[in-house]
């Protein structure tokens, strides 16, 4: 792989504002009842889907430590086959990768529907930014090409 330009680094204040609404949307999250461990479970299923490696590393392991089984983890890829996420749990899951593939026809009436029955107005709001973080950072991990090795 070529070396990138980390965007990060040369235009620091615009990281900055990312890193901003990233404990903007965490703290949100955290106010609509959102476990922390689920948070990063969400997050990382938008990096799974965008193939960032940077972010799958980094929030299997902030997974991990919030107290998320390796299960979990594990079946994270194949959520909707598995009994281990909650009814709330899948309609937030459904909402992020919606938002994560927002290109391919949007966010369907169908699953918003969905999300609408099962989980609040604040809970779909905290899901919602959580996906526009996680996706920026995603973009930025994945442009820049951040290094990844064990």
């Amino acid at each position: 792989m070529s070396e990138r330009i980390n965007i990060g680094k040369a235009l620091p204040e615009l990281y900055k504002a990312i890193a901003g609404l990233d404990k903007m949307s965490t703290e949100a999250a955290a106010a609509a009842g959102l476990a922390e461990g689920f948070t990063h479970l969400l997050r990382l299923r938008a990096s799974q889907l965008n193939q960032c490696a940077f972010c799958v590393k980094l929030h299997t392991s902030d997974a991990l430590a919030s107290g998320e089984s390796i299960d979990r983890v594990s079946v994270l890829p194949a959520w909707r086959e598995t009994e281990y996420f909650s009814d709330k749990e899948r309609a937030s899951l459904e909402l992020m990768e919606a938002v994560t593939f927002i290109s391919d026809g949007q966010v369907p009436d169908a699953v918003y529907e969905r999300a609408s029955a099962r989980l609040s107005k604040e809970e779909i709001a905290a899901v919602e930014w959580l996906a526009v973080v996680i996706n920026a950072w995603n973009r930025i991990a994945i442009s820049s090409r951040y290094p990844v090795g064990p």
